[in-house]
Formats: C-alpha cells, structure tokens, sequence
C-alpha cells in the first residue's frame, strides 16, 4: 500500500528581513515569510553552526503562519562567520528572546531540529510562557554519551569507509579523543590547518545524515564557508558540554515546559541523534506526541519526515 505523504509547501520568498544587533561583535541576520498577521513561528536551525536554508520555509502553511528564519550567531548570514566569541547556548537562548521582542511578538511556536531541538529545549525551559507548542526533529541533548556516538566510537562501525576519512587529519596518538584533536586543530592560527579539520568534520556529517548518501549535501558540508563555521561552531559547544549546567539537563528540566503541547519527529535509523535520546525524552515528556518515522535518517528532508514535520504545524496552525 503507498502512503499519502505530505510533501512540504511550495518555496516561498521573505517579505522582509533585517538585521539585530546583539552584542558588541555579533550580528544576526532574520527574515520573516509567510502571512504577516499569521501565528508566529520561530525556526531553529541545527548545528550549532549550520545555518538556516530555503527548505526550512516550507514546513508551515504560509497562508496561517508567519514564519521567522534566524541564523544563530556567527554563522549563516550573521557575522562575524565562524566566531566562537561569547558562542553559548545561554548567549542564543538571549538572542531568541530578543529577537521575539524585537518583532513584537508575545508568544511563538518553535520549530527546531538537531541541535535546533537542543536550542528550543533550552528556551523553553527558560521562557516557557513564551512558547505556543514545540515541534522538536532529531532529538539532541549535547549529552558527553550522544557527543560520543558520533564522534568517537558508536556510529563508526556503521560506516567505517566514512570515518576512516573523518581520522585523517588526526595523528593516531590523539585519536582517543577526537573532539578535543579536532578543536585544537580547528581553533589553529593556521588557516589551512583550521580548513582541512573543517572539511573533514563537516563532511562526516553530511555522508551520515540521511538513510540514502546524498553527494549533492556531502559538497555543500565541505564548502569552505560552510565548513569552517560548521566545525568550529559545533567542536566548540561539544568540547564545552554544550555550556549546560549538568550533562543532562535539558531531560531533567523538563518538568518546566511539560504544559507545552509538543511533537518529537524522530528517524528509526537516525545515526546521528540516534533514537535513544527522543525516547527518553518522551519519557520525561509523556504529553509530548512521538512520531517515528520507519524509513528515515536524520535528515530535515526525508519524505517521511516532512509527512510528519508538516502534519504537525499542521494540526497547531490556529491561534
């Protein structure tokens, strides 16, 4: 039998989009798309480091929804790129909020996948009245055991041709710890040192995010503006424990946002927030919807996810 799946709205352009100054050195760009007078939606990219993309657009109808874009600081269109400089979750949870004050706005939806799930846990948590509903993909808790997975030991054995590419860079003396290899290298005052890192980091990455190997998205990660402020964004939350109090904070928190009504998308076969962490969350959350998707990854753009992405803001697009 075929599913109807629900394949995301058609591509939509921003009817404005600005620039907040949030800090002596960091800048960031938004944009706003969809209905001006719609429900206000805040995404949040993943990474950290990543970056927003056109294809974050089109998981909300654009006749009820007004949809704002934001790249977290120093990456994106925000500047300066690739600055670690007063980076923290803290700092973006601030930013957030500012730019909800900014726009005028007294309550949103968050939307966030990846790392953006990380980022809406933490605001949520930390401005639970100011959140209409969470629609969380890929869950990510910056937990030492879910950094570890990816980074060190776990995921390797899936794709063993793919992490032999990721050790390159990295003298075998200094492989037991590569988040703290990487970040050496990544924070180098060697340019091209910084950039070989970089690309290996990313590239990672982009070969283990969907179920199929995408070699379009694999290019786009080893980009050099791209992989720079990917990398070394990301290495610097992850050698850092994501700059949360306690390694699992975000689970233990959740009782303070417990009353917001909220769906979880989660691949089966996500190997980069690979399912354990959603279930537990949803454990901790029980009023919380979780979808698992049969045949996906970890990917935004896997049909499967989209189905389920935009049934969700779907079913909370009224006011």
């Amino acid at each position: 039998m075929t599913l109807n799946l629900r394949a995301p709205y058609p591509g939509i352009h921003p009817y404005t989009s600005g620039r907040l100054r949030v800090s002596d050195v960091h800048e960031l760009y938004y944009e706003e798309c969809g209905n001006p007078d719609g429900k206000p939606v805040l995404i949040v990219h993943g990474g950290p480091g990543g970056g927003c993309n056109n294809s974050l657009r089109r998981l909300h109808d654009p006749s009820a929804y007004r949809i704002i874009l934001f790249d977290q600081r120093g990456c994106g269109r925000s500047t300066p790129n690739a600055s670690l400089h007063n980076n923290t979750t803290w700092h973006l949870v601030a930013d957030m909020e500012r730019l909800r004050c900014h726009l005028n706005i007294e309550k949103w939806q968050l939307l966030g996948g990846s790392w953006g799930s990380t980022l809406s846990l933490a605001y949520a948590q930390t401005h639970p009245d100011r959140v209409f509903e969470l629609v969380l993909r890929g869950i990510f808790t910056i937990r030492k055991s879910e950094i570890d997975w990816f980074y060190q030991a776990g995921c390797s054995v899936l794709f063993p041709d793919a992490w032999e590419a990721y050790q390159a860079p990295i003298p075998k003396a200094e492989r037991d710890n590569m988040t703290h290899a990487y970040h050496k290298r990544l924070t180098s005052n060697d340019k091209a040192v910084q950039l070989e890192a970089a690309r290996a980091w990313s590239q990672w990455e982009g070969t283990t995010i969907s179920l199929l190997l995408d070699k379009e998205r694999i290019a786009r990660f080893g980009s050099d503006e791209f992989a720079i402020a990917f990398a070394r964004i990301e290495c610097h939350y992850f050698i850092n424990g994501g700059f949360l109090n306690s390694d699992d904070q975000l689970i233990a928190n959740v009782d303070k946002m417990r009353h917001i009504p909220g769906i979880i998308v989660q691949g089966r076969y996500d190997v980069v927030t690979p399912m354990k962490t959603a279930w537990e969350l949803s454990k901790a959350w029980p009023e919380a919807d979780l979808r698992i998707v049969a045949d996906a990854g970890h990917a935004t753009t896997e049909k499967g996810i989209v189905h389920e992405l935009v049934s969700a803001t779907d079913s909370f697009k009224t006011l």
